[in-house]
């Protein structure tokens, strides 16, 4: 069975497994008192292996800098993987406007760690699961109403002005404020809370239980020490199987989740139809109007709100009435596309762009942001397009 021991105030909890000591050290991400503690903790425990809660790819973008440069912004568009880029665009720029509150980068405490493991010869562990396989995850699992909400959420954090002092940031190591935190998530998107917390607690303390040298000291944020500690205990107790791969598939979607994208297809043709048997041609030409209005519209909004180059703002237009029909593609797709051909990129755009991503107004001057900015809005403004359209087309029936 797992013991586990708090020190004092801190988030330093110490589980012995048969013979094997596991220092779970936990963080608040964006806390420089955390990243000194994570390097005095590892100097004092003189660990056999570090394990930090990073994935490779995660790891090479903090210290990176020119990792954006290998960025295909334009295959990210034509794959519809638009809105991943922007989910992990947005939760790295919340975290790190709260991080430059308190002078500390985002998971500065984990580099530090693998710094300080380097120094010391230590052999350290990239221990967390593929952010993108998580954020796809997260999407695929979430009812129709959990992907609004998750992306209303997006949305209102890019325009947040919330800060936090040191004082608060050091709270979010508290268990007491940690578990009032997860319970709000978990009302709000349970499906989300279940894919980033519980999932990955599993995940995390599957990597580190496949560890096998006797001292462990294992880095990750506060909110996973109590799930870690319950999945190691369960892992020892052999009631979870040492497996993660089910963790690392994207579900497919349901038969509902395969109908709904050709539901509007078939919907608006199938109103246009019975508007003219019930009042004739007249009522099916003022349907297509009011559908090619409505759609090019609202389009046209997102498109402007988004400052999109002129050209892609017509051609956005253009295409709203008929890429509105179509499940794999949408106005914001050509719109992004063609901002992506019109205004390319440059070098400083790339050296720039984990700084302009902290403020929306620096979204704007920067291309690669901007691009996603185009395609986000322009899709949006296509989505209550079609809303507006079926109604007006339903209301015109006799």
């Amino acid at each position: 069975m797992a013991n586990t021991k708090q020190t004092g105030e801190s988030m330093i909890s110490r589980v012995s497994l048969k013979g094997r000591e596991i220092i779970l050290v936990g963080t608040a991400h964006i806390s420089q008192a955390s990243v000194e503690e994570v390097e005095q903790t590892i100097r004092d425990e003189k660990p056999d292996t570090v394990c930090v809660e990073l994935d490779q790819a995660r790891y090479q973008t903090i210290v990176d800098n020119s990792s954006w440069k290998n960025l295909n912004i334009s295959k990210v568009i034509k794959d519809g993987k638009g809105f991943l880029l922007f989910a992990n665009i947005i939760l790295s720029s919340f975290q790190k406007r709260l991080g430059l509150d308190v002078g500390t980068k985002p998971g500065e405490e984990m580099v530090r760690a693998l710094n300080v493991a380097k120094e010391l010869n230590i052999p350290f562990e990239f221990c967390d699961r593929e952010v993108q396989t998580t954020l796809r995850r997260a999407w695929a699992k979430s009812s129709f109403w959990g992907k609004n909400k998750m992306l209303a959420a997006l949305l209102s954090s890019m325009f947040s002005k919330e800060t936090l002092s040191v004082e608060e940031m050091e709270k979010l190591k508290e268990k007491s404020l940690m578990h009032n935190m997860l319970e709000e998530l978990s009302s709000f998107l349970p499906k989300v809370k279940e894919v980033l917390i519980d999932e990955r607690d599993r995940y995390l303390a599957t990597k580190i239980f496949r560890v096998k040298t006797k001292k462990v000291v294992a880095v990750l944020g506060a909110g996973h020490i109590d799930g870690v500690i319950r999945n190691l205990d369960l892992l020892e107790k052999k009631e979870l199987e040492d497996n993660i791969e089910d963790l690392e598939v994207i579900p497919k979607k349901k038969i509902i989740g395969k109908i709904l994208p050709w539901f509007i297809p078939v919907l608006v043709p199938a109103l246009l139809v019975l508007g003219y048997l019930r009042g004739g041609m007249e009522t099916t030409l003022n349907g297509i109007l009011s559908w090619v209005i409505a759609t090019s519209v609202f389009s046209f909004v997102g498109s402007v709100v988004s400052l999109s180059h002129p050209l892609a703002i017509l051609l956005a237009v253009i295409s709203a009435p008929i890429t509105t029909f179509l499940p794999i593609i949408g106005p914001g797709t050509v719109g992004g596309l063609v901002e992506y051909r019109l205004r390319r990129p440059r070098v400083q755009d790339f050296e720039a762009v984990k700084d302009d991503m902290v403020k929306i107004r620096t979204w704007y001057k920067n291309r690669i942001m901007k691009v996603l900015l185009v395609y986000l809005f322009t899709n949006l403004g296509g989505i209550v397009g079609k809303v507006v359209g079926i109604s007006y087309i339903s209301s015109l029936l006799p």
